[in-house]
Order: structure tokens, then C-alpha cells, then sequence
């Protein structure tokens, strides 16, 4: 029996009543995913990563369970994702992974949030900030190794290693990095940026602390932990490593309410553009979810749905609000109108699910829509 059987208790939702589609969030699941990286990463503490209303499953409710399970610092993408766990989380180290909006440096210090700053403008006007209020602020310093995203280029750096002064005046915090390889742990390029990393932390001419590893890197050698890690993924039940089985709970079910089920002769297309014929007399159930609630119309023909421990394909293609399922095979009771079906949770994983949409995990979390009925609920002692 999985965490969702053992506990129906409803922390907080909607009512269920009308709703097509569920989503039950486990906040045991998400304490004990980052239980397991701490613990990983042994004296080093683990930050959170909670961008993207906490990769879709709701920041108001998973920046809090994290607290509670002894994190202190979070990274969010955007200054207002920043306000809004500074508003849940007074306390919190708080900081925003893509560095300074020009203009906005006045937010930053009201609300005690720590820009990563990429770029030499970003580091002058964050300076020039500090300077006009009297007193250092803190902030990361993001220097890129390989990902050519955000973060100082070497020429960049370079001028840093030429000119000190301009880190003067600015409570540094962070020195961080982001690994652009490290689900694929045999891939030279991650050596090759903690080489670089390290060469970076070396000749850096401020004393401050460093970051580099992610969810996939906590579970590397200690090299790569540093002074603090961001995990993200593996907070959410993602398997941030292809090389081995899944370490962590799966915090979530998604499910459709089945609207109604019909029997279709042999070759009798199914959805949209026909793609879908019945090979054989088909019992279809459709359900209520579609694309417009962030279920990727990418698994049409491709994805699976369960009823219990009973797997479905998807057939035809995924609609706005719909989709279709081949459940022949299946008790009718089982199936009847008003029953729920799993779309993501325990049994088809989101790590599975996308690996059929042809996509990753992290895309179907912060593509969960709003029309679901939420609820959540707290185990404490989840299952895998």
C-alpha cells in the first residue's frame, strides 16, 4: 500500500465536488526526499530549490514542510517568487537564481534577498545599491563553467581577477556554479567543470563560501558538495540520476475523473485526426484532464493511465480537457463514471510518464494546471 492509500487526511483543498481532476500532494513524501539528500551529503547543509511555485506542487505549502525539515536557505528563479516565501518564511536564507532586474535593487534589501549576480552590470549595480543605503548587502556570485546560460563568462572573471575592488562593498555569501551534465554522472564534462569550478574558488580575490552541486550532484563524491547544495528535482520525486534506480518518494497523484465509457467497434477511430483505430471491439473511458491542465498532449497515443494497480494506454490524442483510455481490459466497475484514474503519481511515475511524452520530469511538475481540486496530505512515513 502506497503513502496516498495509508492516510486520507485533507490538510487543506478545494472541494472535490464537480471537480474532473484531482491532485493529492504527500508534504511526508517532500520531507523525507530532502531528508534523503541531506543526508547524502553529510556535514554539507542542502538548501531548496522552490522556483515555479515549488516545480508546480505549491510553494505555500512546500516551503514551510522544508523549514520544518531543517532547511534554511532557498532559490527561487524571480523576485516575486522570492516575496512570496519571504512572506512564508521570515527567517529564511532567500535568494534568486537569475540575478538582478535593474531597478529593483530597493526590493531586494526590503525583503532581505540575496541576488546571484552574473554579470559585471549586475555586481555594479548591487554595489552601487550598498553604497547608497550605507552598509553591505548580501548576494551570490554566479560565475559560468559550461552551461553559457547566466553566471561571468572568463572574460568577465578575468576583469574581477584585474580589477578586486569591484567585489568591494557587497556581503558575498555564495560563490555557485550550475552543472550542466550531472544526471549523466560518467560525462567528462562534469569533472571538467568542478575543474574549472575549483580553478574559479582559488584565484576568487573575496573570502566567501561555494555551491556548485544540484539534486543529481549530492549524490556524487564530496568534491562537488562544497558549502551548500541546491537541490531541486529530487526534493519532488524526480530521479535526478540515469545511471540508477529512483532514491525517492514520488510526493504526488494526479488524477481524471472518468466522464463517461462507451464501446466502439473494430476500427471505429478514437480523438483528433484519427490517429487512434480499434483493432478489436474497445471499451473507452474518457477522463477529465487534458492539455489546458498541463497534461501533455505529447502522450497522446503514448501515455498509460491506472486504475489501481491496473496500467491503460492512452489512445488517440490528448484534448484540452480530455483523454482517452483503452480499458477493455479492465473490470467495468472499476472503470464506471465518476471513478478516478492515475495519470502521475506512484504507479506512472512523472520520470516514466516523460520519458514517454518524450520529455522530462521537471516539464510535467511546473506544467500542472490550476483547474485541479488540491488537496494535501502528510504521511510521515511514505513509501517509494
Amino acid at each position: 500500500m502506497d503513502s496516498f492509500s495509508r492516510s486520507t487526511e485533507q490538510v487543506s483543498s478545494p472541494s472535490d465536488l464537480g471537480a474532473l481532476s484531482r491532485l493529492t500532494v504527500d508534504l511526508g513524501a517532500i520531507r523525507a526526499n530532502y531528508q534523503r539528500l541531506s543526508e547524502s551529503l553529510g556535514d554539507v547543509p542542502a538548501g531548496a530549490v522552490v522556483k515555479a511555485n515549488a516545480y508546480g506542487l505549491g510553494v505555500e505549502r512546500i516551503a514551510p514542510t522544508l523549514w520544518d525539515a531543517g532547511c534554511r536557505f532557498f532559490f527561487t528563479a524571480t523576485l516575486p517568487e522570492a516575496i512570496q516565501v519571504r512572506a512564508l518564511l521570515p527567517k529564511a536564507g532567500i535568494s534568486v537564481l537569475n540575478g538582478l532586474v535593474s531597478g529593483c535593487e530597493p526590493l531586494f534589501a526590503e525583503h532581505g534577498i540575496a541576488p546571484a549576480l552574473g554579470s559585471l552590470e549586475q555586481i555594479a549595480d548591487w554595489k552601487a545599491h550598498c553604497g547608497r543605503v550605507g552598509k553591505s548587502l548580501p548576494a551570490l556570485l554566479h560565475v559560468d563553467t559550461g552551461m553559457s546560460r547566466t553566471g561571468l563568462d572568463a572574460g568577465e572573471w578575468q576583469a574581477v581577477l584585474d580589477t578586486p575592488q569591484l567585489l568591494d562593498g557587497v556581503d558575498w555569501l555564495y560563490l555557485m556554479s550550475h552543472l550542466s551534465c550531472s544526471d549523466e554522472p560518467e560525462n567528462p564534462e562534469n569533472r571538467r567543470q568542478l575543474e574549472a569550478f575549483q580553478a574559479i574558488r582559488q584565484t576568487c580575490p573575496t573570502q566567501m563560501k561555494y555551491s556548485l552541486a544540484n539534486s543529481a550532484a549530492c549524490l556524487f563524491d564530496s568534491s562537488y558538495h562544497f558549502d551548500i547544495a541546491r537541490p531541486g528535482i529530487g526534493i519532488y520525486g524526480g530521479n535526478p540520476r540515469a545511471d540508477r534506480p529512483n532514491p525517492h518518494a514520488c510526493p504526488i497523484r494526479l488524477e481524471g475523473r472518468v466522464l463517461q465509457t462507451r464501446t466502439i467497434a473494430a476500427d471505429t477511430p478514437v480523438s483528433y485526426g484519427a490517429t487512434w483505430r480499434a483493432k478489436r471491439e474497445t471499451r473507452v473511458a474518457t477522463l477529465g484532464a487534458g492539455y489546458a491542465d498541463g497534461y501533455l498532449r505529447s502522450l497522446s497515443d503514448r501515455g498509460r493511465v491506472a486504475f489501481g494497480d491496473r496500467v491503460c494506454p492512452i489512445i488517440g490524442r490528448v484534448t484540452m480537457d480530455t483523454i482517452m483510455a483503452d480499458v477493455t481490459d479492465l473490470p467495468p466497475d472499476l472503470t464506471r463514471p465518476g471513478a478516478f484514474a492515475e495519470l502521475l503519481g506512484p504507479t506512472i511515475t512523472p520520470d516514466d510518464a516523460a520519458a514517454a511524452g518524450g520529455t522530462i520530469s521537471y516539464e510535467l511538475l511546473t506544467s500542472l494546471g490550476a483547474r485541479y481540486a488540491r488537496r494535501y496530505i502528510d504521511t510521515g512515513s511514505p513509501t517509494a
